[in-house]
């Protein structure tokens, strides 16, 4: 059954441990959160905080060590093989490194085809049609569909991740720090492309970063983790202006504002 309120994703007491030479290490510790339709959450913290980690297992990319996770009512980590595919279509994600994120011996063409292959979809009106519209949706022309990554900028090999994460036109895509690794002025394109992609097709967003005036721009309410437990949640603008942890403030203060 559908989750109430506008809820799309839930997580309940997420825990994830690692065993180290030193003992037991818990990256994430008693993690809580909901997403609901149509948002954006912002996930933020310094580097180590257990964001990522944290995203993953929403996606059961990472199988938590406790807890539990809902995707639209259906209980993800008890899901089949068969569960799990079908779930596999309407979530995605974007990576961080847009170059590591394709395979640099495939073309373009090969790479937005391949979930189509995964999933043996044939796409209404064919694929070589909708191969040309997913490109046209992150404002790159046909001509991309022939060359290899290498020949791309930054910016337009995120642009290809994205066409990639959307192709069976899922509803959640998780955004791991996809910008972090492009120019500034770059990077202000593609998040206002995700900003209008998510108006045009219904999405709803993790947004994970470490910068908060990014956050403060695109989401709609953040949760900011700390060594892997969560120290503050709520509206946006609600902890950008009015922080109630020392922690907070301190994020705030470490990243410039963005450029108009």
């Amino acid at each position: 059954m559908p989750m109430e309120d506008g809820v799309l994703v839930e997580a309940r007491g997420l825990v994830k441990e690692y065993a180290t030479e030193r003992g037991i290490s818990r990256v994430v510790d008693d993690v809580s959160l909901e997403i609901r339709r149509g948002e954006t959450l912002g996930l933020v913290g310094e580097s180590g905080s257990g964001k990522s980690t944290v995203a993953r297992m929403l996606l059961r990319l990472v199988e938590p060590t406790a807890g539990e996770v809902r995707y639209d009512g259906v209980e993800v980590l008890r899901a089949s093989s068969r569960e799990m595919r079908a779930l596999r279509r309407r979530m995605q994600i974007v990576f961080q490194d847009p170059y590591a994120a394709l395979n640099p011996k495939m073309r373009v063409r090969e790479i937005l085809a391949e979930p189509f292959a995964i999933h043996d979809e044939r796409p209404a009106g064919g694929l070589a049609a909708r191969l040309q519209e997913m490109l046209r949706t992150v404002g790159l022309d046909d001509s991309a569909l022939e060359r290899y990554p290498h020949e791309f900028s930054g910016g337009q090999r995120q642009r290809i991740n994205i066409a990639r994460a959307l192709a069976l036109r899922p509803e959640f895509l998780v955004l791991d720090e996809p910008v972090s690794a492009l120019d500034v002025s770059v990077a202000a394109q593609v998040i206002n492309l995700l900003r209008d992609l998510q108006r045009e097709h219904g999405l709803t967003y993790l947004f994970i970063s470490h910068s908060m005036p990014l956050v403060r721009y695109l989401c709609d309410r953040v949760a900011v983790m700390q060594k892997g437990r969560l120290v503050e949640m709520g509206d946006v603008l609600q902890v950008c202006d009015a922080p109630r942890e020392q922690y907070t403030r301190t994020l705030i203060a470490a990243t410039p504002e963005m450029p108009a």
